[in-house]
């Protein structure tokens, strides 16, 4: 099983940063210097890709609403320590990937994968290409059994590789995005990935053929 997820996206170069990075560190900056109205653009902008990587984490829509207010909060009580030095996306990104991770933790949150996101966002995986054959009753059948098999394997998985899983599969993040995420290196988040799709393909090997 090949869990390949979409293209790895090019990094961006620290010099020369994307206009939609700009454009955040803009709003960053008037943030710093007392426009409190700036953030609401930054969370405008984010809110629903934060929503997202939460719920996904999660599988609790009240936890995931609850865990991204959460993290922008903290995202705004300490943007003014934020230089610039990774773009505002990966660092609010960390900020809840570590939040969500941290209440996991402590309280043993239910953890889930959406095969719907993953069916909309990774359309090269084989699971998905298996989703794919058949007739349309045959595959609402196979990918609701599916759901509840990948739910559970990935249930199995730590939350470290998992949430390098939903990064690389759902968010599309690519391999040195995750690394700036989880503040580790690319070949920690390639090692752990290799890892997960190892332990998945073992889990759901009587369901992909």
């Amino acid at each position: 099983m090949a869990l390949t997820g979409t293209l790895d996206k090019a990094a961006a170069s620290s010099s020369a940063p994307t206009s939609s990075a700009d454009e955040d560190w803009s709003y960053v900056q008037r943030v710093q210097a007392g426009d409190v109205a700036a953030f609401d653009f930054l969370v405008t902008k984010y809110r629903e890709r934060l929503f997202s990587i939460v719920y996904n984490l999660t599988s609790n829509r009240e936890d995931a609403a609850d865990l991204t207010q959460e993290a922008f909060i903290k995202a705004f009580s300490s943007i003014k320590r934020f230089r610039g030095k990774s773009s505002f996306f990966t660092w609010l990104y960390r900020i809840a990937v570590n939040t969500t991770l941290s209440q996991l933790k402590k309280h043993r949150l239910r953890r889930f994968f959406s095969l719907e996101n993953l069916h909309e966002e990774a359309s090269s995986s084989e699971i998905v290409e298996t989703l794919s054959e058949g007739g349309k009753a045959e595959r609402r059948a196979l990918a609701n059994e599916l759901q509840e098999k990948l739910n559970e394997a990935l249930q199995k998985l730590s939350p470290k590789h998992r949430t390098v899983v939903v990064l690389f599969e759902i968010e599309g993040l690519s391999h040195q995005e995750i690394s700036e995420v989880m503040d580790c290196s690319v070949g920690t988040v390639r090692s752990r990935l290799h890892y997960a799709k190892q332990q998945l393909q073992a889990y759901l090997q009587d369901y992909i053929r």
